[in-house]
């Protein structure tokens, strides 16, 4: 009986031709900046993520579904520590923070049994000499792994899921990095915001001594004058105490007011464009704007059938094109569509249509709404 174990869990370095192909971007970077730092970008991964994770996935084998299978128990619980959603919710999280994810299968006689998800910053590339990937190097405690592209037995150990990049052949595209910009004014314009708080909430200016028996402050003048400021008007503590000025000693302001700046704006608008980055209609988050109760479920809509449908699809084929061979026939996964609440007005409709379309039979009804042909036939 072969035994179960995770290749990158070992850590036994392999050597093979090639050379790793690094990663132009920091994805720690993004994700300290972005998933960890930014609630725009916080709630958007977050809210596509969890969302994709919930639709559960339906198997076929052709055209014909099935109903219980060794793959589906599989995605249901892929490993001891992990289920379903909680795996997939991971691989969705990362693909939005890095452009990429990382799936190890742990066979058993040729079979999966177990799927983990490998961090993308530790997971280098290996391209052989025609350019196509021939190994994964993974990277952990200064320790390196490399796992080959397939086995002897032609199973792929590593799957790489990635998002359309258009300069890089080997990695994605994540959307945090499209919304780079954004990402650093809004998280600049929170960062400004607190220095004036803490400042009491007063912009930057000069004390302008303009006494006529002296062009300057003498030295012991000019170190108690700054020591007074310092202790006894800085701070959020001090907000509101007035600032007294004596010999000829004028305040004058050289920054913009939060007024002048726009703030608020600013933020939301940046706050916007992360938002339209991933895929998030602004109302959904709590931009204001058009906020109506029918905005609302058509935004809702959108978020699904625009940004979640898409990505839970397109992991779907790629996992059973990695995953099914191993169980023979033409296996494909899909999205339960019928397990997403937030379609249930386009389900309604669609069923209201084919029960008034007398032209039609039963079956022919019952196919287009994607189920088989009924137990019973027609009359």
């Amino acid at each position: 009986m072969e035994r179960k174990a995770s290749r990158a869990a070992a850590l036994i370095a392999l050597h093979g031709a090639g050379q790793p192909v690094w990663s132009p971007r920091d994805y720690a970077a993004l994700a300290r900046e972005g998933y960890a730092r930014n609630p725009v970008v916080h709630r958007c991964v977050r809210m596509v993520a969890e969302a994709a994770a919930s639709v559960p996935f339906l198997l076929y084998d052709g055209a014909q579904e099935l109903d219980t299978h060794p793959l589906l128990d599989l995605l249901a619980r892929p490993n001891a520590a992990q289920g379903g959603a909680d795996l997939f919710e991971t691989v969705y999280g990362h693909l939005l923070v890095a452009g990429n994810a990382y799936l190890e299968q742990v066979p058993n006689n040729g079979v999966p049994r177990e799927l983990h998800a490998l961090r993308p910053d530790r997971i280098k590339v290996v391209p052989g000499d025609a350019g196509w990937p021939v190994a994964f190097d993974y990277t952990a405690h200064g320790r390196t792994l490399r796992i080959g592209a397939e086995t002897d037995d032609g199973i792929a150990p590593v799957r790489q899921l990635k998002l359309f990049h258009p300069l890089n052949d080997h990695y994605g595209f994540a959307p945090v990095e499209a919304a780079q910009v954004s990402l650093d004014i809004h998280n600049a314009a929170s960062a400004w915001n607190k220095a004036l708080l803490d400042n009491a909430a007063r912009p930057s200016g000069a004390l302008v001594y303009g006494a006529a028996e002296a062009a300057n402050l003498s030295a012991e003048q000019f170190d108690r004058l700054r020591a007074e400021l310092e202790d006894g008007y800085q701070g959020a503590r001090n907000a509101g105490r007035p600032l007294l000025l004596e010999g000829g000693l004028d305040w004058k302001p050289m920054g913009l007011t939060p007024k002048d700046m726009d703030f608020i704006e600013a933020k939301r608008e940046a706050a916007r464009e992360i938002a339209l980055a991933f895929g998030v209609p602004p109302m959904l988050l709590g931009i204001p704007g058009d906020n109506t109760y029918a905005n609302f479920q058509e935004a809702s809509r959108a978020f699904w059938r625009q940004t979640v449908l898409p990505l839970v699809r397109r992991t779907g084929l790629a996992l059973g094109a990695w995953l099914g061979p191993a169980h023979g026939g033409a296996l494909r996964l899909e999205p339960d569509l019928d397990a997403v609440e937030a379609l249930s007005v386009e389900r309604e409709a669609l069923w209201r249509r084919l029960a008034a379309a007398d032209f039609l039979s039963r079956d022919e009804k019952r196919q287009a709404v994607g189920y088989g042909v009924g137990p019973e036939a027609d009359a």
